[in-house]
């Protein structure tokens, strides 16, 4: 993976990061690049996100508050192909009906991962998250109560994979 995916992995869930890495190296294989364009977000930041198409400018691009998102735990992440092989400089393809997407998606699901592609009122086609037995919908009281005693660390010592 890149710099800048390396960058945002490292302040995510490290189980959920290496998934990441896995999907990313079984693309490469088939000449497909990807890079994570978002992972960790604050509470403020996803406010913000939120506020986007409502009560600022934009189009609406989250139905998550602070808190109600897997970003804001570092159990989501944001990944987008290239439109080039690896021998070229990144270059995002945001057509997320091009086969390059489905291909991404199929190997993120083979590793266990939820595909935001697949959310049935909001489909989020760039988003990965592994949550273990915590619900694949929005984060509940129970994840944001651990969160404000233990932190993001005590989230995911919490966390059961199965």
């Amino acid at each position: 993976m890149d710099s800048v995916s390396e960058a945002r992995l490292s302040l995510i869930w490290p189980i959920l990061a290496d998934k990441i890495r896995t999907m990313a190296m079984m693309l490469e294989q088939e000449g497909i690049v990807i890079r994570v364009v978002q992972g960790l977000r604050s509470w403020s930041e996803q406010d913000s996100l939120y506020a986007q198409g409502r009560t600022k400018p934009g189009q609406i691009v989250t139905n998550c508050k602070g808190g109600d998102s897997w970003h804001n735990f570092g159990m989501a992440v944001d990944c987008v192909p290239s439109q080039f092989g690896p021998d070229q400089p990144y270059t995002p393809d945001w057509n997320d009906n091009h086969p390059l997407w489905k291909r991404m998606e199929a190997v993120a699901a083979s590793l266990g991962l939820t595909v935001g592609a697949e959310f049935r009122t909001f489909p989020d086609n760039p988003h990965f998250q592994l949550t273990g037995q915590f619900p694949v919908g929005k984060p509940d009281g129970e994840v944001q109560q651990v969160f404000k005693n233990a932190g993001m660390e005590g989230v995911w010592k919490e966390v059961q994979i199965a």
